[in-house]
């Protein structure tokens, strides 16, 4: 009797550890900032959908901010995911993973202010924190002026105030593969023939 419940916890406890072994990583970490449901009233009656905001990022100074408007919340988080890689960002940091200077932005109500700190650590609350730990900033301070509760605006307010220091993201190109002309056949439709001259 001993023996079965000891087998049956290792059981337990084995799957876990195999479950997530199969599956990759993602490219991409990333945290919902805003779901809503929202209505839109047709003839009969009223039609709901979720709105997603969510922001992704690896951690290495890439940083994206996405909407997404489904039926279904896990659809609207897999559209809200593609746009944000879609509008992904690539900060330009210092040696020490920080901004190299004081941004502020406002968006609609919101006004937000990014000073680089050394040796702080990251301090800063709301949705400053979850995008800035998403991109990998450290030694920040965050401050959200305007008293506006939405995540979304305060969001974009950051997204706007990192812009400025930052670039179009381009995924890394990988060096290695070299491709010499024997390898590749060339269809004969590409080759000229002399006599059509």
């Amino acid at each position: 009797m001993e023996k079965t419940k000891e087998n049956i916890r290792e059981k337990k406890s084995g799957n876990h550890r195999s479950s997530s072994f199969g599956r990759p990583k993602p490219e991409f970490d990333q945290k919902i900032i805003n779901i809503r449901r929202v209505t839109r009233v047709v003839a009969g009656g009223r039609r709901f959908s979720f709105s997603v905001a969510l922001v992704a990022g690896d951690k290495k100074g890439s940083i994206g901010l996405g909407l997404g408007k489904a039926g279904d919340t896990a659809l609207a988080i897999n559209k809200a995911v593609r746009n944000a890689k879609k509008n992904m960002i690539r900060l330009n940091l210092t040696k020490t993973m920080s901004i190299p200077h004081e941004l502020s932005a406002k968006f609609a109500g919101s006004k937000v202010m990014l000073r680089p700190n050394k040796g702080r650590g990251l301090v800063a609350g709301s949705v400053i924190r979850d995008i800035v730990k998403l991109s990998g900033l450290k030694d920040i301070t965050g401050k959200i002026f305007s008293k506006s509760k939405n995540k979304l605006n305060n969001a974009k307010a950051v997204m706007t105030a990192l812009s400025h220091v930052s670039s179009k993201y381009t995924k890394p190109v990988v060096e290695n593969i070299v491709i010499t002309p024997g390898d590749v056949p060339i269809p004969a439709t590409f080759v000229k023939d002399g006599s059509e001259n």
